[in-house]
């Protein structure tokens, strides 16, 4: 069939197989035009690398170390008789499988639910056949679902993108119409904060990294890095100082308690990872934050400092993970490579044309151009080199 995106309230909910096996072969060959970099990581665990950066973190580890890598995520299918398509991460997991097959790398993808203890005992099974008795020493944990189910309880709990303690009221925008929006939303009650703690915070990562200590799967020196982002000024309220920023709290609390266990059973580390803003199924339902990332890539890329995924995927293993400096973190412990994101005069440029921001100047001073492209990339459309005029097996 003929596939087209099809996009309601910011959500798209097709993706397009060639379009999405393109982006991972952009992908593998920005990490093969780096080369490279000198390592002793043989073998890593990702939990979530079917898209953003759980994808870009598989391709930099498999690319630019030659680690063998297992995939965990869930992976929905097509549905022909309905004709709808699968999911963007389904085909990015088949074209990685593809791309890595026809280069020699060892990889392996398991579809299943991350947060059930049912694939936490799987994976381990699978993960002692695959590395063949040999222990994991990476650890990438990039779950973005935003439903969980509490097996001990039978509760499922659904994340909530709201301001904690007063409403919000700010400014949005449209990025297909690229329409100027007044945005307001109630505050979070107890549960709304609860429940995206349950989903967003450490608490399942804590459970991934106890299971693979306790079945002794974890290497002498081990790394095990979680993906968090914290941003400007203006997304605060929203976002950092919101629901989302308490499950985020959470995770970075959890990885010290993770990083003391660990050092004390394998000499390994636990780290949160800060990111840089990028464009994902998450963040083009944020309010502010499309907004915000016009503004943002359009300054980064005029001084030549704007990264991607895989840009930062492979910047973090290069420069912060495997310099010969040890792991170079703040002093929180987390690794930081929204760095160039947060430089002051980058926040400055983007302070003073959102300062002057109003409905008859927007398409001037925002260039809702670079987030739309980024957004359907991700899905697989408006792929340079892919012919969208023509069928495609959508299985």
């Amino acid at each position: 069939m003929i596939v087209e995106p099809k996009i309601l309230n910011n959500i798209c909910t097709t993706a397009h197989p060639e379009g999405c096996k393109k982006l991972v072969e952009e992908q593998i060959n920005y990490v093969k035009s780096k080369g490279k970099i000198k390592s002793n990581i043989k073998n890593a665990l990702i939990i979530g690398a079917s898209q953003g950066y759980g994808l870009a973190s598989r391709i930099a580890i498999a690319y630019g170390l030659g680690a063998k890598t297992l995939n965990v995520s869930v992976g929905k299918g097509a549905d022909v008789a309905k004709k709808r398509t699968a999911g963007a991460g389904f085909y990015n997991n088949r074209a990685f499988d593809e791309f890595a097959k026809n280069d020699g790398i060892s990889q392996k993808n398991l579809s299943l639910d991350a947060f059930l203890n049912s694939s936490k005992e799987t994976v381990i099974k699978e993960a002692k056949e695959f590395f063949n008795g040999e222990k994991i020493d990476l650890v990438i944990y990039s779950l973005a679902a935003p439903v969980r189910l509490d097996e001990k309880t039978g509760v499922t709990h659904r994340s909530a993108l709201k301001p904690i303690g007063e409403n919000y009221n700010g400014m949005g925008i449209d990025f297909l119409t690229e329409e100027l929006l007044d945005v307001s939303i109630s505050p979070a009650n107890e549960d709304d904060i609860t429940n995206t703690v349950k989903v967003m915070g450490g608490e399942d990562w804590a459970l991934w990294t106890n299971a693979l200590l306790d079945a002794d799967l974890l290497a002498n020196n081990a790394i095990n890095i979680a993906y968090s982002y914290i941003g400007p000024k203006m997304t605060q309220a929203i976002y950092r100082n919101g629901t989302i920023g308490k499950a985020k709290e959470h995770l970075e609390s959890t990885a010290n308690e993770l990083d003391k266990k660990m050092m004390e059973k394998i000499n390994g580390h636990s780290y949160v990872a800060v990111a840089k803003a990028v464009v994902t199924r998450a963040s083009s339902v944020i309010p502010t934050v499309p907004l915000y990332i016009g503004i943002l890539f359009k300054i980064m890329k005029e001084k030549g400092i704007h990264e991607g995924c895989i840009e930062q995927m492979y910047r973090m293993l290069e420069e912060k993970l495997l310099s010969g400096n040890g792991v170079i973190v703040d002093d929180k412990n987390r690794i930081r490579l929204d760095d160039l994101e947060l430089r002051d005069d980058v926040q400055k440029e983007v302070s003073d044309i959102w300062a002057k921001l109003n409905k008859k100047n927007i398409k001037e001073l925002v260039d809702m151009s670079l987030f739309r492209k980024d957004y359907m990339n991700m899905h697989g459309f408006e792929m340079d080199g892919v012919d969208y005029s023509k069928d495609v097996d959508i299985e």
